[in-house]
């Protein structure tokens, strides 16, 4: 399978896509915080580990990789979906996306911080850490060294990218009934784990804001609206459950 190695990290492409997203924490780092959303998306919606990085300064990022390249509004969706879900209680100046939101696209992906780099003026380095050495960078979220080319490929070559069917479900799922395939930016109907986030959407969703493993798979093979290759995906992927 394709790893995050694998991903163009620069930039988008000539036709605004991409292939890797990034979602870091910092001011301060705090990997226990992080964690839950490292975990959730194993856990809760069964997407592939992101990869763990140190920022070289000040936290800690989790970078994801598509194994097909996604328009930038679709990445930056995601990661907003993600954001809401496990760390909406974190101020937002701690917070940074790529691709983000707003702005032009070139500031909506900033890969500025690509990993592993020398931070200028400092001596440290940014680099990707294995998840059970993530802890111990939290005070010292960077390497006095150059991590080595072995070393790096070695932890991304455990990873996975997110298959492009799970993608593209996943989003199926967040555009509420009704609204066009393509078009504006579909709101996120998820609830933190926090504090619920209202949408006005009218798509089930699990006690948690967001539905079961089996019970997305159930409504996207379910949903007429969602194209009949991805509903054909959640079908099979349903037959673990038989």
């Amino acid at each position: 399978p394709a790893s995050p190695a694998d991903a163009e990290f620069s930039s988008a492409d000539s036709d605004g896509q991409v292939r890797a997203m990034v979602l870091e924490l910092a001011r301060p780092a705090d990997w226990k915080l992080l964690s839950t959303l490292w975990r959730g998306v194993q856990t809760d919606l069964e997407l592939p580990a992101p990869a763990i990085a140190v920022n070289g300064v000040d936290g800690y990022q989790l970078w994801f990789s598509v194994a097909e390249s996604v328009p930038v509004n679709q990445a930056a969706t995601f990661l907003e979906a993600l954001r809401l879900r496990y760390l909406s209680a974190v101020a937002p100046e701690r917070i940074e996306m790529s691709p983000s939101r707003e702005g032009t696209l070139a500031d909506r992906v900033d890969f500025s911080g690509v990993v592993p780099a020398e931070r200028p003026g400092t001596g440290l380095w940014s680099a990707f850490v294995a998840s059970d050495l993530a802890a111990i960078f939290s005070d010292e979220p960077w390497l006095d060294v150059s991590p080595s080319e072995e070393a790096q490929a070695k932890i991304l070559a455990q990873l996975e990218s997110i298959p492009i069917a799970r993608f593209r479900a996943f989003l199926e799922y967040l555009r509420p009934i009704g609204e066009p395939k393509t078009g504006t930016q579909p709101s996120i109907p998820v609830e933190s784990h926090n504090q619920p986030v209202s949408t006005g959407s009218n798509q089930p969703a699990g006690s948690a804001g967001i539905p079961t493993p089996k019970q997305f798979l159930i409504d996207v093979m379910n949903d007429t609206a969602v194209e009949l290759h991805l509903r054909i995906e959640a079908a099979k992927a349903l037959l673990r459950y038989s």
